[in-house]
C-alpha cells in the first residue's frame, strides 16, 4: 500500500515542478538561450505528456479508497463534455490568442479574437472540463486527487495569466486586447462584445471531432475502461 501511495505522490511532484520550474520568467528565458525555442517546447511538451501518462497509470496503482460509487448519468456527462474539452483545446493550440498559452503566435485582431471571444483562456478551459468530467466519474481517492488537483490548476491558471498579463501590458492594453473576450464561456457572447465566425477555422472542428473520436477508440486499450456509458 505505501509503495503505491509512494509512487502515485512522487509522480505528481514531478509533474508539479515540471510546470513549476518554466513557468518562472528568468529560469524559463535561460533554458529557451541554451535550447532554442523550438527544442525547449517539444522537450516541454514531451516530458508533460510522459509524466501525464505516468500519473494517470500511478493513480489506478494506488490503494483504491472510495468516496462515491459511479452512477450511469456520470459517464454520459464526461460523454457529452469530453467533444467540447477537445474542441477547446484544438482552437485553443489552432489560432492565435496572445492573452492566453498554447496559442500560434500571429497578428491578432481585438475586434475578431476568435476562440479567445468564445473563452479567453480556451486550453484551461478543456483542462478545466476534462479534469472536472473525469473527477466526476473516479470518485476513490487518488482519482479525486489528481482530477480535482488539475481542475484546480487550471482554475487558478486563468486568475495568474490575466493578472501577469495585466501586469505586463499596462491596463489600457490589457483593457484593449481582452475587450471581446470573456474568462468565463460564452459571456462576452451573450453580452454582444463577440460573435463567431466559422469561416476558414472549420478545418479545427473537423480535426478536433477526429481526434476526440480517436480518444474514444484508444481509451480502453491505453486506459484499460471504455469510456462508453
Amino acid at each position: 500500500m505505501i509503495g503505491g501511495w509512494a509512487e502515485f505522490g512522487g509522480v505528481l511532484m514531478l509533474f508539479l515542478l515540471s510546470h513549476a520550474i518554466p513557468a518562472r520568467p528568468a529560469v524559463k528565458a535561460r533554458i529557451i538561450a541554451v535550447l532554442g525555442r523550438p527544442a525547449y517546447l517539444g522537450l516541454f511538451n514531451a516530458v508533460s505528456l510522459a509524466l501525464l501518462a505516468w500519473l494517470i497509470v500511478a493513480a489506478g496503482r494506488a490503494p483504491y479508497v472510495p468516496l462515491w460509487w459511479q452512477q450511469p448519468w456520470h459517464r454520459w456527462a464526461v460523454n457529452i463534455v469530453m467533444p467540447i474539452a477537445v474542441a477547446l483545446g484544438v482552437f485553443g493550440i489552432g489560432m492565435t490568442n496572445p492573452l492566453s498559452f498554447g496559442g500560434r503566435t500571429g497578428t491578432f485582431d481585438p475586434a475578431h479574437p476568435g476562440v479567445a471571444g468564445l473563452v479567453r483562456h480556451p486550453l484551461l478551459w478543456a483542462f478545466l472540463l476534462w479534469a472536472s468530467a473525469h473527477l466526476l466519474a473516479n470518485g476513490d481517492l487518488a482519482h479525486v486527487i489528481l482530477f480535482g488537483g488539475f481542475a484546480a490548476m487550471a482554475a487558478l491558471g486563468m486568475r495568474a495569466i490575466d493578472a501577469r498579463n495585466r501586469r505586463l501590458l499596462g491596463p489600457t492594453e490589457w483593457a484593449r486586447l481582452a475587450a471581446s473576450t470573456a474568462q468565463v464561456p460564452l459571456v462576452a457572447l451573450f453580452a454582444g462584445r463577440w460573435r463567431p465566425g466559422w469561416g476558414p477555422h472549420l478545418w479545427l472542428l473537423a480535426l478536433a471531432m477526429a481526434l476526440w473520436q480517436a480518444l474514444l477508440w484508444l481509451h480502453p486499450i491505453v486506459i484499460g475502461v471504455s469510456p462508453l456509458p
